[in-house]
């Protein structure tokens, strides 16, 4: 049992406003970024084929490569297309026990993904269509599992945007 204190909502709150006034800046006064863009975010498969039915059948990011992973033989490590020239990709690791999906300090919350609204309203149809249980919030975000157990976000606002406030 730990012998922490748990803060207060109002500490919380004064922690947050502490750290935007030491760390944010406007946008007119922020340094460009030294990154030009998400090149691929890397998950763990335990079945390349599922996987594959999944993201490119039941979400429709096609597959655009699959290719042997370099750092443990027999290893698939293959790519999907999630627009604006970024990749999601996987790595299986036959014969290895990884062990399931966990959400673990330093690891994967949630992998939020961009989508017209148009396209998520037929998202959320095709999710429902599939069986894959999930849950709709603000009327433009959708939470549900991928075959492996990781949290996927499908968000209708714009890139750079949050629930109508701008983050970029």
């Amino acid at each position: 049992m730990s012998d922490a204190v748990p803060m207060s909502d109002a500490s919380f709150e004064a922690e947050r406003e502490r750290i935007r006034t030491t760390h944010l800046r406007p946008p007119g006064e922020r340094p460009a970024s030294t990154a030009r863009g998400l090149h691929h975010t890397a998950l763990i498969s335990s079945d390349v084929e599922r996987t594959v039915r999944f993201y490119q059948d039941v979400l429709g990011f096609p597959l655009t490569e699959l290719i042997e992973n370099r750092d443990y033989a027999g290893s698939s490590h293959f790519f999907f297309d999630i627009g604006n020239g970024n990749l999601l990709a996987f790595f299986d690791f036959p014969g290895l026990d990884v062990g399931p999906y966990a959400e673990v300090l330093g690891g994967l919350h949630h992998l939020a993904i961009s989508v017209e609204p148009e396209r998520w309203e037929q998202l959320v149809a095709r999710l429902t269509e599939a069986g894959v249980e999930h849950e709709v919030h603000s009327g433009v975000s959708v939470y549900f599992r991928d075959p492996d157990g990781a949290r996927i976000e499908l968000i209708a606002d714009p890139l750079g945007e949050m629930y109508g406030t701008q983050v970029l």
